[in-house]
This record gives structure tokens, sequence and C-alpha cells, in this order.
């Protein structure tokens, strides 16, 4: 880059220059050369928000990540707990199939409170769980270069979410296995530590992780897919990539649809296995495996066994994933400005 003092000696001219990430690290503001355009600030400040220094932002990311989690599943809940109602195979309900059958038979018989029993425990969980998700995902999409363009990037990304699920899901499996038990019709458990107690005294401390292969397997390429496909819609839908809360809610809920539909029938699977303790037939109760869970599934209910609870569930993903990820741009910027509110539109 020319001097300042050539630049002041050619009067007109003027010089537009990018710093480079290590002018962050140093801690204060970039000096503006004289002569150096504004937009080039402009510029510099937009690409803070979508890329930070390799863990400097790290913070900034678990601390957004923990907030979106608990928002998006504390919201999403209710139609959550009907999901598992219908993924539970037909020695728990023998008669009701569809979603609405669902709603109106916890209405009626059990209160419709009863749609949020076992919030407490992914609250308890979603905090820590999602922290890790995406402060994981943010670094190693940062070192495997997920923020290039092309197919390059889009491996990046695809590896960042995987890391982020095996990571998260290590902490949030054991709160999901205590969600589902307390979801599922005329559950005995009124609280998460009694459950939790009750589980561990019965089955010991594989109950819960027995699913934790069958989470992997089905969540991998469910972030896979989900994270490939926000990072791309998200640069389709909003090129400058100034915030956008209309960008992340939009490109979010497309993403997570299509995943979780692809997805469903190794959801059930999950289901089974996490349920297992609580179901009356032999089989199901000995069931270790996902290959295990999806021969039951296929023997007891065909292949449309395999499709169980897909409407509900990606009626659940969608707004959740659109939730959490508007969510998580928020307090990411929200932290970034030190308490001050994101404008739309405007690059921070």
């Amino acid at each position: 880059m020319p001097s300042s003092s050539s630049a002041s000696a050619s009067g007109s001219s003027s010089h537009l220059h990018v710093h480079p990430h290590s002018a962050h690290l140093a801690g204060g503001p970039p000096i503006q050369p004289v002569g150096e355009s504004s937009i080039a600030l402009e510029e510099e400040e937009e690409h803070d928000y979508e890329s930070l220094p390799v863990g400097s932002g790290w913070a900034v990311n678990m601390a957004a990540g923990a907030m979106a989690g608990i928002s998006e599943h504390a919201a999403i809940f209710p139609v959550d707990s009907i999901k598992t109602r219908m993924q539970v195979l037909p020695a728990l309900n023998p008669i009701l199939s569809g979603a609405s059958s669902h709603v109106r038979s916890i209405s009626t018989t059990e209160g419709i409170r009863t749609l949020w029993r076992g919030v407490a425990s992914v609250i308890l969980g979603a905090g820590p769980a999602h922290a890790a998700h995406f402060g994981m995902y943010e670094f190693v999409r940062e070192i495997s270069g997920g923020r290039e363009d092309g197919w390059w990037g889009v491996g990046g990304t695809a590896l960042a979410g995987a890391a982020a699920t095996i990571t998260s899901d290590a902490l949030m499996n054991p709160f999901d296995v205590i969600k589902q038990r307390m979801q599922i019709r005329n559950s005995p458990y009124r609280s998460v530590l009694a459950c939790a107690r009750t589980v561990y005294a019965r089955e010991g401390l594989t109950a819960f992780y027995v699913s934790y292969p069958t989470t992997i397997t089905m969540t991998v390429p469910f972030t896979a897919v989900q994270f490939s496909a926000y990072e791309s819609l998200k640069s389709l839908l909003n090129p400058d990539g100034g915030y956008s809360p209309i960008t992340h809610v939009t490109a979010g809920g497309i993403a997570g649809g299509l995943a979780a539909a692809v997805t469903t029938p190794l959801d059930v699977a999950k289901t089974l296995l996490q349920t297992r303790g609580s179901n009356p037939d032999p089989r199901i109760r000995a069931a270790r495996s996902m290959s295990e869970a999806l021969r039951i599934i296929r023997d007891r209910d065909g292949l449309k066994g395999l499709r169980r609870g897909m409407l509900p569930r990606v009626l659940t993903v969608a707004p959740s994933t659109a939730i959490s990820w508007m969510s998580y741009e928020f307090f990411k910027v929200l932290i970034k400005q030190h308490g001050a509110l994101p404008e739309s539109g405007v690059a921070v």
C-alpha cells in the first residue's frame, strides 16, 4: 500500500484497503490512513460480523449459542411432545395415530400443560450444549476453509457442522432421554431429578447414552445438510452480509425443515431407543442399536413406521432452527456491541 505521504501528494487519489485479521488481534480499532475511503471501514466491519479471528470470538459465539438454544427449545417444546407421542410404537399408543388425535387426547385426559412436561430438562441441557455447538462450529468452519467460495466452502461448512454436532450431542443426550421419558403418555415422572434418579437406578448410566450412536448417525448428516443449506441460502438471500433477521429466519427455517425430512427414519429409531425402558414389549426393551431399532419398526409398522412423526418433526424443526439462527445471530451482534441493539441491514 502506498505511504500516507504519497497519498497526500497525489491529492485526488483515494486508496481502498481492507485490514487483515491481525489488525483486530491487537485489541484496538484500526487506524485509518490519510486519504483512505470510509467504505473500506464499512467493508471491514461487515467482514468482522461474518468472520471473527480464530479463537477471538469463542466467548461471543458460545454465549450467543447458549441463549439461542434455550430460546429454540422452549418455544417449540409442545410440538416436540406431540412428535414423541407419535413416534412411540403402538404398544404404548394402540389407538392414536395422527397429531390432532394426540392433541385432543392430551387436552381432554391429561391437560394441556402436559405438553410442557420435561421442558426443564431441555432448558438445562440446551444452554451448555448449544454453547459448545456454535463455538465448535465457528472455530472449525474458520480453520477448515468453510468461509471460502465454491465446493471447498461447502465442504468446510459441512465438516464444521458435523464437529459441532458430535460435541453438543455428548452434552445433550442425557437431557434428551429424560425429556422423552417425561413426554410419553402416562409418564410417571413429574420432575427432571426424579426421572434421572429412577432411570439411573433401574437401567444404569448406559440408559442415558444408549441412543448416542444413533443420535450421532442422525444428527451428523442432519447438521451437515442444515448448516450447508443455511449458509448457502443466507448468501443467496443477503449477499451484502449485513445483519438481516428476515434472512436468518427464512434460511434457518428452510434448512432445518429440509434436514428434518431427510433424517426422520433415524429420529424414529432414536425415540424407540430412548423410551425403550418405558415400553412393555420385551423386544423393544432389549433393543441396543440403531439397526435393531430400525428392524423392529419395519417389522411392527412397515415402511410407514419409518416416516412416523415426519410432519410434526418438520413443523418442530423448521421454526426451531429459524428461531435458533435468528437468536444466535442477534445475540452474537448484541454481545459484540456490548448490549447495543443491532439494526437490520447495518453491518456491525
